[in-house]
């Protein structure tokens, strides 16, 4: 007699009786669906998949997009025997960096910043040549988490070069892989965070994994290294860990500096709660976390250490900040005039430190004088956005911090989705901008007009999330009886602004 074999244990019950099901009531995703079968049926028991969890679904589409970044970037990483001896170099000819649009920081600093030389970061100097003929002295440009994580991946680079059994390329070629390989692990952490943030909107997470941000910018810098460290500070808050969560903030801060603005609005909502005491403990492994990373630097290599501070005082405007797409459809000299090639703009920096400085006493105030006490993303998201906006540098990677913070505050797929399209846009006029109208490229104002419309788009966002902040009825997040996704210690805290009013009422 055949012996009969029982079926597989279900795992176990996590059915969400409330959870979102975009299938259904999501327009843009009821239409996607049909790709694979169409919305979740009626009688789909939620919750109870074995393997084929959100999250892992969340993980596959991650690399997906992963995937198509590295082949947006892997033009650039060509090789030509063009050597005067037959030796192999990049193939960068006729600007094909521009014309591909490949263009990857991670490839030109491997030699501009000594890398290729076996170097130590901020240790390693050397003299340039300004424009004026003046010589000076260059260090290292990034934050110490990021020099650092150039400085390994050049180690296990030089190390793959050296083997006589694995593959062999360009050693900047390797150097680029070892990096996108750590760029892609610390962006899948940032989804894996992302997902666990969103909590019954598990699958908002989907569009942050799917976003063409992802695609054209995950591997332009090293920016993945700072979102992964701020979307686990953030789920290391929520989930009421308060000293883990600073850590990681801090270490994200030492990374990117971004991370560290997360502590204003952390602030401002523990004021109105009255957990002072679960902030401070954050605060204070966040900057211990950063001094302790910093400071080894700091003592040794001094010069080289400073010379991310002293680059971003004297760094003139970006081509992506408003100023400059002031200054190029009006002509306008700028806030400070012309000036050298060194020369720092200090009334540029004032009124962007101003402006900045406005936006965080902005969310201070909608932290404590909005009906409802406004959600940790919705206003991280507005002072990251605030930076940007008000920022004298808007690289095009850094809209890769928004992106894990755009979907958690404000979960509106198809406006979502216009944006990222929008912002992913801006790097084809760059390119092309860069290419110069002498090479068929195009002119400033076709790549400024696009930044016009980048930033709308944002302000946009911000304006949303403000009305929801003022009309909670309005928040997707909220309903259900969800207070907070991401607050930790907040979420469904008492409230001491509407506590004191009550209590006058009554006298």
């Amino acid at each position: 007699m055949a012996q009969v074999t029982a079926p597989a244990e279900l795992s176990a019950d996590r059915r969400e009786a409330d959870r979102d099901l975009p299938s259904r009531n999501d327009v843009l995703a009821s239409s996607w669906s049909a790709l694979v079968g169409g919305p979740v049926g009626d009688h789909a028991v939620i919750g109870r998949a074995r393997f084929f969890t959100p999250l892992r679904v969340i993980l596959v589409l991650s690399i997906v997009f992963l995937s198509l970044g590295w082949f947006g970037k892997a033009a650039c990483i060509q090789q030509i025997d063009n050597g005067p001896y037959g030796e192999l170099n990049l193939d960068w000819g006729g600007s094909r960096q521009y014309v591909a649009m490949c263009y990857s920081d991670t490839i030109p600093l491997y030699g501009a910043e000594r890398l290729n030389l076996g170097e130590f970061p901020y240790k390693a100097s050397w003299s340039e040549v300004d424009s004026d003929g003046s010589q000076h002295m260059r260090y290292m440009e990034y934050p110490v988490v990021t020099g650092l994580y150039q400085y390994l991946s050049m180690r296990i680079a030089k190390a793959w070069d050296a083997s006589n059994w694995l593959p062999q390329a360009l050693q900047v070629v390797i150097y680029f892989n070892v990096v996108a390989v750590g760029l892609a692990l610390a962006w899948l952490v940032t989804m894996w965070a992302t997902t666990m943030l969103a909590g019954r909107r598990v699958w908002d997470a989907a569009l942050a994994a799917c976003s063409p941000l992802v695609v054209v910018h995950v591997f332009t810098n090293f920016d993945a290294l700072a979102t992964a460290f701020a979307a686990a500070g953030l789920l290391a808050w929520a989930r009421k860990r308060p000293v883990l969560a600073g850590v990681l903030l801090g270490v994200g801060g030492a990374a990117k500096l971004y991370p560290l603005f997360f502590l204003l609005p952390l602030l401002a909502l523990c004021l109105r709660t009255g957990n002072v005491r679960t902030w401070v403990n954050t605060a204070a492994a966040a900057v211990g976390t950063w001094v302790a990373i910093n400071l080894p630097i700091a003592l040794l290599y001094p010069n080289g250490w400073w010379e991310f501070f002293r680059l971003n005082s004297s760094r003139h405007q970006d081509p992506d900040s408003i100023y400059n797409v002031i200054t190029s459809f009006t002509r306008w000299p700028g806030l400070d005039g012309p000036l050298a090639s060194r020369e720092t703009p200090v009334v540029l920096n004032l009124v962007s430190l101003g402006l900045f400085a406005l936006v965080c006493v902005g969310v201070a105030y909608l932290a404590v004088a909005a009906p409802r006490r406004p959600r940790v993303a919705q206003l991280c998201f507005l002072i990251v956005a605030g930076f940007l906006l008000t920022n004298k540098v808007w690289s095009p990677q850094y809209s890769l911090w928004l992106v894990p913070l755009a979907v958690l505050a404000l979960p509106h797929r198809r406006i979502l989705l216009v944006w990222m399209a929008i912002d992913a846009f801006v790097w084809a006029p760059r390119m092309y901008y860069y290419l110069g109208t002498d090479h068929k490229g195009l002119p400033e104002q076709w790549f400024t007009g696009t930044v016009i419309i980048r930033d709308l788009a944002v302000v946009a966002l911000c304006v949303l999330i403000v009305r929801q902040i003022y009309r909670p009825s309005e928040d997707l997040v909220r309903r259900s009886g969800v207070d907070d996704p991401v607050g930790g210690v907040l979420d469904g805290a008492t409230d001491i602004r509407d506590f004191a009013h009550r209590k006058v009422t009554k006298k």
